[in-house]
C-alpha cells in the first residue's frame, strides 16, 4: 500500500485555519462587536483601551499575514502573548466554549496552533518567508 503524505500541505491546512480564525476575530471585534463595544468589553476585564485596539489590530493584520504566509512563522510568534491573553480571559468560566463567556480549551487550542505554524512554518503556497527566522526556528529543534 502506498502512502501519499506532505507536511507541505499539511502545515499550509494549520496556517490558513489559524489565520482564518485570527481574522474573523478581528472583524467580529470591528463589525459586530464594534470598537467601542470591545473597548468596553476590555475595560470590564480590567485592560487598558489601547488593549482592544491592539488585539482587534492584531487579529485583523496578524490573521491576514498567516493566511497569505507573509512572515508566517514570525506572525504566529507574535500572535502568541495575543492568544495566551485570551486564555486569561477566558480561564475563569470554565473549560467549555460554548459556556457563559466562552471557556478556555478553544483559546487553549488557538496557543497550540500558533505554535505549531511558529514550528512547521508557512508549508505550501507562502508568499514570503523571513530566512533568519525560518532557518532559526529548526535548528532550535536540532539542538
Amino acid at each position: 500500500m502506498t502512502q501519499l503524505t506532505n507536511p507541505n500541505y499539511g502545515a499550509f491546512i494549520t496556517r490558513v485555519s489559524l489565520g482564518g480564525i485570527l481574522l474573523a476575530h478581528g472583524l467580529l471585534k470591528l463589525l459586530v462587536f464594534t470598537i467601542p463595544g470591545t473597548v468596553g468589553y476590555f475595560e470590564s476585564l480590567g485592560l487598558p483601551a489601547i488593549a482592544a485596539y491592539l488585539t482587534i489590530f492584531a487579529e485583523i493584520v496578524g490573521g491576514t499575514a498567516i493566511i497569505l504566509g507573509l512572515y508566517t512563522r514570525l506572525a504566529a510568534l507574535l500572535s502568541l502573548p495575543l492568544l495566551i491573553g485570551s486564555v486569561w480571559a477566558h480561564a475563569g468560566n470554565g473549560w467549555l466554549f460554548s459556556a457563559p463567556n466562552g471557556g478556555w480549551e478553544f483559546p487553549v487550542l488557538l496557543v497550540l496552533l500558533a505554535v505549531a505554524v511558529a514550528l512547521q512554518g508557512a508549508g505550501a503556497f507562502a508568499l514570503r518567508k523571513l530566512p533568519v527566522i525560518d532557518e532559526y526556528i529548526p535548528q532550535l529543534l536540532k539542538a
